[in-house]
């Protein structure tokens, strides 16, 4: 009688299939590529040539986030690619906010089992962000984590890196009362408030259009987020506008990150009718119901980035030249906190 062998496979760890991952998502990685990355993936860290010489004092940039609970409409709807996207796009967005170009990006994959395919639409989702904000896939990380997570259950994280001249820093320190604020509009919610709105359509058809017509509910929350990072670099380096500082809208809304791009003493006045919320937030609201405060708090209400600048006008016509859908919606005041006119 033949004793059974202990082995990684039969605790739930396959690397073969590991391997097969790797070799799936190479292409993804290398059409990612910039000029400064040195190495091929499967190393044991990223290799970046950074080139200083365009920079006098140069100052690097450093962001890491997730996608929190979308993963699990994501996991419901079985598709993964659009994840990917929102993963650089929470990263590279705060990397923009300082004025900083971003310039490469690692993922971290846990899984409850590895499926090679699975794992390539998300890496696959992750090289569309990468491409779109111009920074570099140069590694990552993928642990199959058997008897922690089930199978089909994953998480993942993404780390960033940019860099921007100190002179060129973006933020408080730049903004003065009188300047205006822009808005540029969100594909969807983006990543955040998934928490509340997944338990505001529990009982709702995913697949039914609900009255926004050209596409599902399933597809309309899984919508990958907007990246504006090469927008945002545009509008600072012609100086349109006199850009003083950008607010990625994101977990807290606009009343919780707003204050984050404001020097202390100074506030904002935000009207929140001029622009237009977009028919998938009324339908959350309808369905909660849920009040103005509390929407505008938890999601981003149509708006994805804010611009403070010197000169709104011509901040909006570059953005809209880009095809970014931007509008003037408030300005710096000396009356500290942020006020939204129009709720209620």
């Amino acid at each position: 009688m033949s004793e059974e062998r202990a082995s990684y496979r039969a605790a739930g760890v396959d690397l073969d299939a590991a391997d097969a991952a790797i070799e799936a998502i190479r292409p993804h990685v290398e059409r990612t590529r910039r000029k400064e990355v040195l190495d091929d993936i499967g190393g044991f860290g990223g290799l970046f040539r950074f080139d200083t010489r365009g920079y006098r004092r140069p100052v690097l940039v450093s962001a890491t986030d997730g996608v929190g609970t979308k993963l699990e409409l994501a996991r419901q709807l079985g598709e993964h690619r659009t994840i990917g996207v929102d993963l650089v796009a929470m990263v590279v967005d705060d990397l923009v906010v300082t004025g900083a170009e971003p310039l490469f990006f690692l993922d971290y994959l846990a899984v409850g089992k590895l499926d090679p395919e699975h794992v390539e639409q998300i890496v696959a989702g992750i090289a569309d962000g990468c491409e779109q904000a111009g920074c570099a896939l140069v590694g990552g990380e993928i642990a199959e984590h058997p008897g922690v997570l089930p199978p089909g259950r994953y998480d993942v994280a993404g780390f960033g890196v940019g860099v921007v001249e100190e002179r060129n820093l973006l933020g408080p320190h730049r903004v003065q009362p009188g300047d205006a604020i822009i808005a540029m509009g969100a594909s969807g919610l983006h990543a955040n408030g998934y928490s509340l709105a997944r338990s505001l359509i529990e009982d709702r058809d995913l697949g039914a259009d609900h009255g926004l017509l050209v596409q599902t509910l399933g597809e309309a929350l899984l919508r990958p987020t907007r990246i504006y990072a090469r927008d945002c670099l545009a509008l600072a380096r012609r100086g349109v506008g006199s850009v003083r500082a950008f607010c990625h809208v994101t977990g807290g809304g606009l009343p919780g990150n707003l204050p984050r791009s404001l020097p202390d003493g100074l506030g904002a006045v935000v009207d929140t009718r001029m622009g237009e919320v977009p028919r998938l937030f009324r339908l959350l609201q309808e369905w909660g119901p849920v009040t103005d405060e509390e929407m505008w708090r938890v999601f981003n209400m149509g708006i994805g980035m804010l611009a403070i600048v010197g000169d709104g006008e011509a901040a909006v016509d570059l953005l809209r030249a880009r095809e970014v859908d931007a509008w003037l919606c408030g300005e710096v005041t000396t009356q500290p906190g942020v006020r939204l006119l129009g709720l209620g």
